[in-house]
């Protein structure tokens, strides 16, 4: 039998006991209230833009996938960006933003706010019909204020041809139509359904990337589920013939369509100290191939260099303004989504 331990030294255990539970107890607490911590923002944000090359700034719409900082935009909010800020509106907080990845085709893009943590995100519907009343929420006119602009679905599976303000046209399909009054600024914001889930990404709504519809008030937005399917292959990581994941490889040259010549893209402008002008190239040269593939027309230069990464060399062939042949090497560098 053992013997009974001194009074005093029961309590000075029960004591330490005690204490031991309720440190745990309060740290256990803490977690707690860590974990069920209130979201930040409302699962909209506001995306600004720098365009360095171009010596100009934009401003457009996102939307929070992710509470760590995953933002769903339009290809065209961030084209020719050089840096991109998120904005959380009303809560004090902007991060900086890198490219995950995007679908110039489909106008679908990912980006990342970098340092992010414990932002609300967006929930999301498929189902939309004719008829129902909707609501577009975006930066509208790029003040860096959320608006919201109440309207109806007037068709689905609708197809447009929109242009932007480098000369490029895309058509793209499939489209929800809408008589919300979206407005510049509003591109990548969502269109809520009446329950408050996003049907839809508006797009077309920017003054440089304008469709060219017959109605004046009329707005569309991509099907949340076709941008969430590109999303997820974006997120695989996997590079398609239509989707370019990582970082863009950066020729640094501005291009026209040629006069003189039937094909080839004429070069108007070079980037001081980026690839071309290291290779070379100069204003007046007519590309007219790159690795040996003809270059028709400036539409097909984005789609042969963004097969390749930064870091890799690529041949140019081109014609001077004597219209003498030369070829060159050129390393490509890291720029801008196109």
């Amino acid at each position: 039998m053992k013997p009974a331990l001194p009074t005093r030294l029961r309590w000075r255990m029960v004591a330490a006991v005690t204490a031991a539970t309720v440190i745990a107890g309060t740290v256990t607490g803490i977690a707690l209230a860590r974990s069920s911590a209130p979201r930040i923002g409302n699962g909209v944000v506001v995306i600004e833009t720098a365009l360095g090359y171009q010596g100009g700034a934009a401003a457009g719409t996102g939307m929070v996938l992710t509470p760590s900082g995953e933002i769903l935009t339009n290809n065209h909010v961030i084209r020719g960006a050089t840096t991109i800020r998120i904005v959380i509106p009303g809560a004090s907080r902007s991060y900086r933003a890198k490219v995950v990845g995007y679908d110039v085709a489909d106008d679908v893009a990912v980006v990342q706010a970098v340092g992010a943590s414990n932002l609300r995100t967006i929930t999301t519907a498929s189902k939309v019909s004719v008829g129902d009343a909707v609501t577009a929420v975006g930066n509208a006119g790029g003040t860096g204020a959320l608006t919201s602009a109440p309207g109806s679905v007037t068709g689905l599976a609708q197809a447009i041809t929109v242009s932007d303000d480098q000369g490029g046209a895309a058509r793209l399909t499939g489209l929800i139509e809408t008589n919300a009054n979206v407005l510049p600024g509003d591109s990548g914001g969502p269109l809520y359904n009446r329950a408050g889930q996003v049907v839809g990404m508006d797009t077309a709504g920017s003054a440089a990337y304008v469709s060219r519809s017959s109605g004046a008030s009329d707005a569309y937005a991509i099907p949340i589920a076709k941008a969430l399917s590109i999303v997820k292959q974006i997120e695989s990581g996997k590079s398609s013939a239509r989707v370019h994941v990582g970082a863009t490889p950066f020729l640094g040259i501005e291009i026209q369509t040629v006069r003189r010549f039937s094909t080839g893209a004429l070069i108007v402008g070079v980037a001081p100290g980026g690839p071309a002008a290291s290779a070379g190239l100069a204003p007046g040269d007519v590309i007219t191939a790159i690795d040996g593939r003809a270059v028709s027309s400036p539409a097909t230069i984005p789609s042969l260099l963004l097969a390749k990464k930064p870091g890799a060399t690529v041949t140019i062939a081109y014609a001077d303004s004597y219209g003498s042949s030369h070829s060159a090497r050129v390393k490509l560098g890291s720029g801008p989504a196109q």
